[in-house]
């Protein structure tokens, strides 16, 4: 008896997981950008004593927030260019900052690193199976939406 119906369930279940994780890798990593920006500028290192209107500076990281919770491909591509702004920064500020704000520096590269290599290969992993919908109910599963 042959089971020439059966169909195939590891080619689409192992890159739908992959996926999800990337959305979630990427996900994590942009929260854990906001909120280090938030408590290295108002409490852990502040430029100024008191905290610095520099914490300012996670307003755009809020932005594709909902963009990557509704799993829109566009906004996985343009945070991947975006995030070469703050990986910029925390090279900088690792280098010149005295500690704690040097450590804080390099934390933000290596989310900076995460983030941009979540968004990469998610975008990389849904333009390789475009029929694939990485979520139950997810908005914009079309690669190229």
């Amino acid at each position: 008896m042959t089971h020439a119906t059966a169909l195939p369930t590891s080619p689409t279940a192992q890159p739908t997981a992959a996926v999800a994780a990337t959305r979630t890798l990427a996900v994590a990593s942009l929260l854990g950008l906001i909120v280090l920006g938030l408590a290295w500028e108002l409490w852990l290192a502040p430029i100024r004593p008191g905290g610095s209107w520099l914490a300012l500076k996670v307003l755009p990281l809020c932005l594709p927030l909902a963009g990557l919770l509704k799993n829109r491909m566009y906004t996985y591509r343009w945070v991947s260019l975006m995030v070469w702004l703050y990986f910029t920064e925390g090279v900088v500020r690792g280098y010149s900052d005295k500690p704690p704000g040097n450590w804080l520096g390099w934390i933000e590269v290596l989310l900076c690193l995460l983030l941009f290599v979540a968004c990469a290969l998610h975008v990389r992993l849904r333009l390789r199976h475009p029929a694939l919908k990485p979520l139950a109910g997810a908005e914009h599963a079309n690669p190229a939406g």
